[in-house]
């Protein structure tokens, strides 16, 4: 992708670009930086051929550690040789785009689940608060504990709620002052030598380690995890007194669990989902700021 697909000047309506659309489009409130990088990587080579032919052999390779995890459900449990191997292939073979969006998630999910917790009353919740700066962050077990995060939240929060007999309710004036209106304390990312693919593609490659690393129960634990952007979603709607955000939350409820097989697809929705809810949750703090009504 060239920086003419993003520029309205060279429009043609004879000819209109998809990705001048997408990028233009504002149904999802999505930080235009992000939104700007997923595009690249949605036009590049990587997605576009690396990525259906290597899905093949990844698919094969899942349902065989599928296959050996139903034997040896615990065994291995080489949590930080995972986080290691991460790093080391995002820092060599992902594109700059690719490993902004991955350290983004965690900066989003941190302050999203702040403004739940700021918002909720007085609340009993310890998590532990994810800022990676740069790519070497990772290796402090930066994706298992951004599982347990939401988890311990989910758990956490609810319990305080429940012995206090009260739920989550609408606040007359949300405090927004955790949500970043601007960019992430991310250090500059290089492209490296044989830094080529595309976020989703090394989604779909990192999923099935990711279930040949830790136990079963982990892994599982992770990919229902992907599910709960719509629980998140309604404890925001409680907050903000509107569901207007859950219009564009589509990860489905986690009641229903979906297969461990489509973990790739739904890691790339649970990443754009609290994109756009956290994009949103920007957009009503300028509103606040300006005097404007929190409405849709």
């Amino acid at each position: 992708m060239s920086a003419r697909d993003f520029d309205l000047a060279l429009y043609d309506p004879r000819d209109p670009s998809p990705f001048l659309a997408l990028y233009l489009d504002h149904s999802l409130p999505m930080d235009k930086e992000a939104k700007a990088a997923l595009l690249r990587g949605a036009a590049s080579w990587s997605r576009r051929w690396f990525f259906n032919l290597v899905r093949p052999f990844v698919f094969a390779f899942f349902l065989a550690v599928k296959a050996l995890r139903g034997i040896s459900p615990r065994f291995p449990n080489l949590n930080r040789a995972l986080h290691t191997l991460i790093y080391w292939g995002l820092k060599h073979f992902a594109s700059p785009d690719a490993n902004l969006l991955i350290l983004r998630h965690f900066h989003v999910g941190t302050e999203i689940l702040a403004f739940i917790k700021a918002n909720a009353g007085p609340v009993a919740i310890d998590t532990v608060p994810l800022r990676p700066r740069g790519l070497a962050d990772i290796r402090d077990n930066l994706f298992l504990q951004h599982d347990l995060n939401v988890y311990n939240f989910i758990i956490q929060l609810n319990a305080s709620l429940g012995c206090q007999g009260r739920q989550l309710e609408p606040v007359a004036r949300p405090d927004f002052s955790m949500i970043t209106d601007g960019p992430f304390d991310i250090a500059p990312l290089t492209r490296g030598l044989f830094a080529f693919a595309d976020v989703q593609t090394a989604v779909e490659v990192y999923t099935p380690l990711y279930a040949l690393f830790l136990p079963r129960k982990d892994f599982v634990r992770a990919a229902t995890s992907l599910q709960l952007d719509e629980t998140i979603a309604i404890y925001v709607a409680r907050i903000l007194g509107s569901d207007y955000h859950l219009s564009f939350v589509k990860n489905g409820h986690p009641l229903v669990q979906l297969s461990t097989l489509k973990a790739g697809h739904r890691l790339m929705m649970h990443g754009l989902d609290c994109e756009g809810l956290h994009g949103w949750l920007r957009e009503l703090k300028r509103r606040q700021a300006a005097g404007l009504a929190l409405t849709a």
